[in-house]
């Protein structure tokens, strides 16, 4: 990687290059079991069918379970109604929190040694198994799951260990899967599909109506950007806080107008007009990349840009506004903008 700091754990990077199992979440929700209505199919889901429906043969056989394909295509057995979840990724926690159900395990948050600020006073009490994607086997064990909720996990090794402590787990997401196909995903698992698509349906109609809110910035062009310890990169079209964004019916910058779901590499100062905007939007997710961003602010090639000079450079959670995203870090960047913009 050109930089040293990157929202995606290394595992993450390595697999990004699987082109192959592209948009594989929505395995997750093609033939795909339930048990009552909470996981029955809505117009957006991608839900193909049921392979064994409460009440069914098949469920009953299973003694209350459900077989789904993850993310890989695998077809994994999981209980109708699970009961003690582990997440392995900040994702995969906003997920099920914002579905109402509180997991026995979690990991700390993207770069973090901690879980995330914003969704601390969600999960108090809750053991920590380890660190994003990086569980320690033990305390998986000691939470006793019966369902591991696994993000893009890649590695082999570790999820054949983890699926040794259960053979309910899960790889949620793809590399470019965007937030909203893995939440409906991971919604099937946790069998609150139609309740994944509402809160998808409310959190489009909350963006439509911020960025409708904007008055004279409504529109704007709004640069995001990650400070690296070498730099800053820019966030393409797709990647969450980015995405959010153009719900808000905001727009990029003409040099960050590109569809993916990637960061730019770092830049030089030489380059840093590539980060102007009418807004610009910067967050950090390291010490160091916190130094480097104050280091840099003091640079005439940072204080000629116009959004600085316009008072429009806002800074941000990078565990925020740096992950693969939620619902509820969705909620946090609409605010974080709707404050900036509507003050202003």
């Amino acid at each position: 990687m050109p930089f040293a700091q990157s929202p995606l754990h290394p595992v993450r990077r390595r697999a990004a290059r699987a082109l192959a199992v592209t948009g594989a979440a929505a395995l997750l929700l093609a033939g795909c079991g339930s048990s009552g209505s909470s996981s029955g199919s809505s117009g957006s889901s991608g839900s193909t069918g049921n392979s064994a429906a409460a009440g069914s043969p098949a469920a009953d056989a299973a003694g209350g379970k459900r077989t789904v394909k993850d993310a890989t295509g695998k077809a994994v057995e999981i209980p109708a109604a699970p009961q003690r979840i582990v997440t392995l990724t900040q994702e995969d926690l906003d997920a099920v929190l914002a579905l109402g159900v509180k997991p026995v395990g979690i990991t700390n948050g993207q770069g973090l040694n901690e879980p995330p600020a914003y969704l601390k006073d969600k999960v108090q009490g809750v053991p920590v198994v380890g660190n994003l994607l990086q569980p320690v086997m033990d305390k998986v064990i000691a939470a006793k799951p019966d369902l591991i909720l696994a993000g893009d996990m890649q590695d082999e090794q570790m999820l054949k260990q983890l699926r040794e402590i259960t053979p309910a787990t899960l790889v949620t997401m793809a590399p470019t899967d965007d937030w909203k196909l893995a939440f409906r995903g991971i919604g099937n698992a946790v069998n609150k599909l139609d309740q994944a698509a509402k809160v998808i349906t409310d959190y489009e109609a909350k963006a439509a109506k911020a960025g409708g809110d904007l008055g004279k910035n409504k529109g704007a062009a709004v640069s995001i950007v990650r400070w690296n310890p070498t730099g800053p990169s820019w966030m393409e079209k797709k990647q969450f806080a980015s995405g959010v964004a153009l719900d808000m019916g905001l727009t990029r910058p003409a040099a960050q107008d590109k569809d993916g779901n990637a960061h730019s590499p770092a830049l030089s100062l030489e380059k840093l007009a590539e980060i102007d905007g009418d807004w610009l939007f910067l967050s950090t997710l390291t010490d160091d990349g916190k130094t480097a961003l104050k280091d840099v602010q003091s640079k005439p090639a940072y204080q000629e840009l116009n959004a600085v000079k316009n008072n429009h450079a806002v800074t941000v959670d990078g565990s925020v506004w740096s992950t693969r995203g939620g619902p509820l870090a969705a909620d946090v960047v609409i605010g974080d903008i709707g404050k900036a913009l509507a003050a202003s």
